[in-house]
């Protein structure tokens, strides 16, 4: 899933765009009755039922506290159910804020998203509401999600990363000198392509990227080597 930038200059729309009304209002919230039940649900019956072992490293790695922005592999659209049965409220107690497309907030998948906290963007005419709620997010100290391959690849090999998740979260740290963004890697991968009943996982957890590190500067290359920086450890954890 791609995010796009969010800047100072982004903040202003033009009189001569019309906003996107399907995400002109951007809002999210956990459901506290239904997320609590679909972690237990996935923890303890759904997940360990359908895959085989599901093999997990660097847990430890994961902040209990502060903002975070978990960076996974997107290899199935199980990652989605993997990663919180990985890192999210039974693991670190912290509910997951996942970015998605506006195509994935339809039908029943849409309402289980949103009941879990996650929230839409529009790819094709991304709407500044999503991004500075997204921003808003890790000001108060959410676990937001967001893909940084853009799409789902089932080759195994870590694809060009996006540049907006970078951005996004440069764009907030610099707002806010002192926020200490957290970016954590985390490498999926499944023994198969298309994962089916009884197949493997391994899930692999690498130490957080520093967001104060890259802030000295010029933004564009700092996001430049930030993104690169994320990418490296993504294939590193990708080929262990």
């Amino acid at each position: 899933m791609e995010i796009y930038t969010y800047d100072q200059t982004s903040q202003k729309i033009s009189a001569s765009k019309k906003p996107n009304t399907k995400v002109a209002h951007t809002t999210s919230r956990v459901s506290p009755w239904l997320s609590p039940f679909f972690y237990l649900l996935g923890q303890h019956f759904l997940l360990p039922l359908f895959f085989g072992k599901i093999e997990i490293t660097g847990q430890e790695n994961i902040p209990l506290t502060g903002p975070v922005i978990l960076a996974p592999t997107h290899r199935s659209r199980w990652d989605s159910l993997l990663l919180p049965y990985a890192t999210g409220r039974c693991v670190t107690g912290r509910d997951l804020r996942f970015m998605v497309t506006i195509n994935e907030c339809q039908g029943l998948q849409g309402w289980l998203v949103r009941s879990m906290g996650g929230f839409p963007v529009d790819p094709q005419n991304p709407a500044i509401t999503a991004l500075r709620h997204a921003v808003e997010l890790l000001q108060q100290q959410e676990t937001l999600v967001i893909y940084p391959e853009g799409n789902i690849y089932r080759d195994g090999t870590v694809h060009p990363l996006k540049p907006g998740i970078a951005r996004l979260s440069l764009s907030a740290e610099l707002n806010r000198p002192g926020l200490d963004i957290k970016i954590v890697p985390v490498s999926i991968n499944y023994s198969q392509p298309y994962p089916q009943w009884g197949t493997g996982v391994k899930i692999s957890i690498g130490k957080p990227l520093n967001v104060s590190d890259y802030t000295m500067g010029k933004i564009k290359q700092n996001a430049q080597n930030l993104t690169s920086d994320l990418k490296f450890v993504l294939e590193k954890l990708s080929n262990q």
